[in-house]
């Protein structure tokens, strides 16, 4: 059935792909023009739509940088009801300015993050800032090339990478595989722990990184369970989480890599699946609520994601959110190998302003 699916979509995905590729190149002959600004910019994007890690990789360079360097998030804010340019404070929420700059700014307090669908426009506000930004982070600008962005990492799942992918809607590519020449840096992310050295070898050969690309692997590391409502209250996974049996709802890009995670330790996992970015509802959490009670048994929790997370804290949904055991299961991205080698190719870019060398300059 999904290969016929495909099949029958293939005509709008090769008109799709030519549309895609008469704009970059419109770009790469300047007729059409990409705004350069004054300041160190970093793009973390895909090629592909949903499900490739990024928002842990952004975290993982904000952490990497936010010490070092006076550094800004930029996203375009996806799903929020608000419009133009706003930058995050305490009071924010999911509808504000999305779930992802939601959740740097609430794991990073002293960070800038800020939306704006117009990446430029989005720029230029954050550099008439009193304290303008060293490092600007763009997350999802990838095919936003109206801004010239300095360093572009690109990221490409390991069980869906961009090279056995098609482009929408016969698959998930937003433009044509030959995209990724833009890259400085590829990450394949959410490499498996059966995956060897040959694999890893095999892959590099695949891909055939160009003499200025890298290429990096990552794998996801998750965290202890912590308590929605007292993050102080923890769930060790090795040494508890089997006397548990667990209810886990996700509203993400894909939720497989968690849930396969969760069934691995807990006494028994039943898994609610949600649309990407899905906006939850009273009438959701009551569904949450009835499988919940469904199961037998005193020990049974609530799981959810970092990114669902900042969904629930609409106001509306507090009081039933309060009546639930949930907790969050906190992820990061850790590298195969070669992590110092990507540290310094980042702190490197930033410290003498330059990248190798310029590209479609």
């Amino acid at each position: 059935m999904v290969k016929l699916r495909k099949i029958l979509l293939f005509p709008l995905a090769v008109l799709y792909g030519i549309v895609t590729s008469v704009r970059n190149l419109l770009y790469d002959w300047k007729i059409l023009k990409s705004k350069r600004f004054d300041v160190h910019t970093i793009c973390v994007g895909n090629l592909a739509v949903g499900g490739t890690g990024k928002t842990p990789h952004v975290e993982y360079l904000i952490r990497l940088l936010k010490d070092q360097f006076r550094i800004a998030t930029l996203s375009r804010g996806y799903k929020r009801k608000t419009t133009g340019f706003l930058i995050a404070d305490a009071n924010s929420t999911a509808q504000d300015i999305g779930d992802e700059p939601l959740q740097y700014k609430f794991k990073n307090p002293e960070l800038t993050v800020s939306v704006d669908t117009n990446r430029p426009n989005g720029v230029k506000h954050l550099l008439e800032l009193e304290h303008p930004p060293k490092v600007i982070l763009l997350d999802d600008a990838f095919q936003h090339r109206a801004l010239k962005c300095e360093l572009n990492i690109v990221i490409s799942e390991y069980n869906n990478v961009y090279l056995h992918d098609y482009m929408l809607p016969a698959g998930n590519l937003r433009e044509p595989r030959k995209g990724i020449k833009r890259a400085d840096i590829i990450i394949i992310s959410k490499v498996p722990d059966r995956v060897n050295a040959v694999d890893i070898r095999n892959l590099i050969k695949d891909i055939r990184p160009l003499s200025h690309q890298h290429l990096f692997f990552t794998w996801l590391k998750y965290g202890e369970l912590r308590g929605l409502r007292n993050p102080e209250e923890s769930i060790h996974t090795l040494d508890d989480l089997f006397r548990y049996r667990v209810v886990v709802f996700t509203g993400i890009g894909n939720p497989e890599p968690m849930v396969t995670y969760l069934k691995e330790y807990a006494a028994s996992v039943k898994h609610i699946q949600y649309p990407d970015h899905h906006a939850f509802s009273l009438q959701d959490l009551a569904g949450i609520r009835n499988v919940l009670d469904s199961i037998e048994g005193g020990n049974k929790i609530v799981v959810t994601t970092e990114k669902d997370a900042m969904r629930l804290k609409d106001a509306d949904l507090q009081d039933v959110v309060n009546t639930l055991p949930l907790f969050v299961l906190p992820i990061e991205v850790d590298f195969k190998d070669k992590e110092q080698e990507f540290n310094e190719t980042i702190i490197n870019y930033v410290r003498t302003n330059k990248f190798y060398h310029k590209k479609y300059s």
